[in-house]
């Protein structure tokens, strides 16, 4: 296969999971800022006053940083969107990716590069061109399937249709992450029962939860068992790693902006792989097998294709919440770090620690990083176990602040 030069982007949702998507592979991330994104109400945004660190920590990296710009706009929206722009364009951020034409005129207007987001529900070539005039990436419905991406990609090349840049338009499309039983994330189902808008940001997700059926003539009442049914499972599409390479698409995107710096990183390393393996002709099913066990890891509600390979929706979660196969448990911060010998201490806020427990510790410096204890240092003496109170040290190459968070890492009924 001809290699392919495929730009692979990673969802942010704080300083944590930004180290964590630099130190995943990532070629790209995307972040949300205060409230005009599509997960207002599900993470906790980026403040205005952050734009500026995010695109330096991306520069210093060497990878690109793209703000989405993705709700809906209402008018009493537009003096923050344009202090947004503002300061985007100041702190160089790399495009904006926006579906309302409000966002699409004000980045027209003052030179922003600009994606357009999958809440545009591009699925034809037509729309492609009209959108080639304000775009250089253009995001596609997440319905279509691979030969639909590869037709789109195909026609850019023989019309040669380019956005704002000169060059030819890039086609995005997601890879991984949570689905929505909406047309491109389109729901209305929040905003009905709650008054919540899912295209503000605000959705309550009525749909992850189970349903009673009920006969409108009877009252005879029936509990949908083993499936919630408007809940599809996650988008996975390492399996098929291969054939979406093949597609045309130069943007493979992971959802996940409201995920744990451990969900960012571990989806990310495990793309940036298989990526790395189909480019040189290792991929194998043996390979895939090893990835997706990583990814089953971290928070997902089980795994299918999408609709890629023309199946039609029918892949519903059989339970509530994650199915990952382990699950951190909070049980300290970090006090202090010894720069000369390399090691940070954390104190025991609860629970209890032993020697060959698996930690993971997250933050805003080292992103994620995961280790088995085999010595463990407590109060500064070698011992069994550590509990609530007790400070541990172990060795880490990142400076320690108490903005780390120890947790311990222990199996699921998943596994």
């Amino acid at each position: 296969m001809r290699k392919k030069q495929i730009e692979l982007l990673a969802p942010v949702g704080s300083f944590d999971s930004l180290q964590a998507a630099i130190k995943g592979g990532a070629d790209a991330i995307y972040f949300g800022v205060e409230q005009l994104n599509m997960r207002t109400r599900s993470a906790q945004s980026f403040y205005l006053s952050d734009i500026k660190e995010v695109s330096g920590i991306c520069k210093r990296n060497g990878i690109k940083a793209y703000i989405t710009l993705n709700t809906v706009m209402y008018e009493h929206d537009m003096q923050l969107l344009q202090m947004i722009l503002k300061e985007a364009k100041k702190a160089k951020i790399d495009a904006v990716i926006a579906a309302d034409f409000a966002v699409i005129e004000y980045c027209s207007q003052h030179g922003i590069p600009l994606h357009i987001s999958t809440q545009a529900n591009v699925s034809n070539i037509e729309s492609v061109k009209f959108f080639s005039r304000f775009a250089d990436v253009i995001v596609l419905a997440r319905e279509l399937t691979l030969k639909q991406v590869k037709e789109i990609a195909d026609e850019i090349k023989r019309k040669k249709i380019k956005g704002p840049s000169g060059e030819l338009v890039k086609i995005e499309i997601f890879v991984h992450g949570a689905l929505c039983m909406a047309v491109s994330g389109k729901c209305y189902l929040s905003l009905h029962t709650q008054h919540a808008s899912a295209n503000r940001g605000a959705c309550v997700q009525n749909c992850r939860r189970p349903y009673i059926v009920k006969d409108a003539e009877t009252g005879e009442e029936l509990m949908v068992d083993n499936e919630y049914i408007m809940s599809p499972k996650d988008l996975c599409t390492i399996d098929i790693l291969d054939q979406v390479m093949e597609s045309g698409a130069e943007v493979l995107k992971i959802e996940g902006r409201t995920k744990g710096a451990e969900y960012v990183q571990v989806v990310t390393q495990c793309y940036r792989e298989a990526i790395e393996s189909v480019n040189d002709g290792t991929y194998s099913r043996g390979k895939v097998v090893e990835w997706k066990r990583e990814m089953e890891k971290v928070y997902n509600r089980g795994f299918w294709e999408g609709y890629y390979l023309g199946r039609k929706l029918g892949e519903w979660t059989p339970h509530p919440g994650s199915a990952a196969t382990e699950k951190k448990i909070y049980i300290g911060k970090g006090t202090k770090y010894y720069p000369k010998i390399l090691v940070g201490e954390f104190i025991l806020e609860s629970g209890s620690l032993k020697a060959g427990d698996t930690l993971m510790v997250i933050g805003p410096k080292c992103g994620m990083v995961k280790e088995i204890v085999t010595n463990l240092i407590i109060n500064g003496t070698s011992g069994k176990e550590a509990v609530k109170g007790d400070k541990i040290t172990f060795p880490f190459a990142t400076k320690i602040t108490p903005a780390d968070k120890l947790y311990k890492i222990v199996g699921t009924s998943h596994a």
